[in-house]
């Protein structure tokens, strides 16, 4: 791991000595401000520690996070002046596909939501309609040259460049933006309606008064969507529903009540990282276990703060603590007789436990094991409990 004074980028400065072996462009090129304010060392650094923080995977360079800066010191240099005198080309993008949980992959007191989900829309945006709206609000062209060559960079699979037609690249920084200003459009026309919406990148919900108010706006607003914004609205996961039936960035409401809560594909997908995490065949300590569940369950809580029922969570944390149980039991073994009484299990209990038939999930919820690993001794290792405020 790089350390934080690693991460520095070694970008050149007004008044820097140019590198070795390299010849000083005579004519020096004065960035426009936009420029300037996309090349400012803060900036960079900034985007810098975003994708470490992200864990950003190389591209097709090969290039990692911890490499970067050693490579900047070298050639920063010389990709800048590229960049002021707009000869910087940037190479195609790695395409890797997502997985869905539907078996799709992606190339990471309202009584009506109409929620509409564009389909595969980073791979549809239409690039002279992205460049025009962009012209509207950045007036500086350098800039605009730049991002109209990523767009066009095109996408390595395989062995073999493919262009991009149309479409914004996944994975860095640059796509949400772009999808806010493509989509910016959409959020004008609501506007325009006055209509009450959610909207984050490509996910939006629209909510009305009644079902037959949703139907209305589903259909004219699919109009709008494929006539004049050039996308299309995937029916098959778009619907007019009740707000308890339907999920936004992972939240969704309770029936009774309408309270913030966390939706159920929310769920299975941390359990999904749990178990890959907590695979009994890892062989670790139970310390080394929860120390890497305790990132990502401090980063899922921090997200889900804001949930008001609570009910589910007091639940996941109870499988979680059966999953750490069932993986401690498993590591036991042929000690699990002799573990269950130095942790004050009866001669019987104990006795009845190790020579079950059942399996470590089914013993994982049976009174041995709840009385010797409870749940004060996972507290103790620093396993975090997400129902707790």
């Amino acid at each position: 791991m790089a350390s934080a004074k690693q991460l520095a980028l070694p970008l050149v400065k007004p008044g820097d000595e140019p590198v070795a072996g390299k010849r000083e462009n005579s004519h020096s090129v004065q960035p426009s401000p936009w420029m300037a304010r996309v090349l400012s060392r803060d900036n960079l650094n900034r985007a810098l520690k975003q994708v470490r923080r992200n864990k950003g995977a190389p591209g097709i360079d090969g290039m990692n996070v911890d490499g970067l800066p050693d490579y900047l010191r070298q050639h920063w240099p010389e990709i800048r002046q590229q960049l002021l005198q707009q000869t910087y080309r940037p190479k195609p993008v790695r395409r890797v596909t997502i997985p869905k949980a539907n078996g799709g992959s992606r190339p990471l007191g309202i009584p009506t939501v109409v929620d509409l989900d564009l389909e595969a829309f980073f791979d549809r945006v239409n690039h002279d309609r992205l460049m025009t709206r962009l012209k509207r609000h950045t007036p500086d062209r350098p800039l605009l040259r730049l991002i109209n060559r990523y767009l066009k960079a095109g996408v390595q699979i395989d062995h073999h460049k493919e262009p991009t037609l149309e479409g914004v690249p996944q994975g860095g920084p640059l796509s949400p933006v772009l999808a806010s200003v493509v989509l910016d459009e959409l959020d004008w026309e609501l506007e325009r309606r006055n209509l009450h919406f959610a909207r984050y990148a490509d996910d939006c919900q629209i909510h009305v008064g009644s079902c037959r108010a949703g139907e209305r706006v589903m259909v004219s607003l699919t109009r709008f969507i494929e006539d004049s914004l050039r996308l299309t609205v995937n029916t098959r996961k778009s619907a007019v529903d009740r707000p308890w039936k339907r999920s936004f960035l992972g939240f969704t409401l309770s029936r009774k009540g309408q309270r913030l809560k966390v939706a159920s594909k929310a769920i299975t997908k941390l359990k999904t990282q749990i178990r890959i995490l907590s695979r009994r065949t890892r062989g670790h300590s139970l310390a080394r276990v929860i120390a890497d569940l305790k990132e990502t369950l401090l980063g899922w809580k921090a997200y889900f703060d804001e949930a008001e029922e609570l009910s589910p969570l007091r639940d996941l944390d109870k499988w979680i603590r059966r999953r750490m149980r069932s993986y401690v039991w498993k590591q036991w073994g042929r000690r699990g007789y002799r573990e269950l009484r130095k942790r004050g299990v009866s001669v019987r209990l104990a006795w009845n436990t190790a020579k079950s038939a059942h399996g470590p999930w089914r013993l994982s919820h049976s009174p041995a094991l709840r009385h010797a690993l409870p749940a004060r001794l996972f507290r103790s290792y620093g396993l975090p409990e997400l129902a707790v405020r």
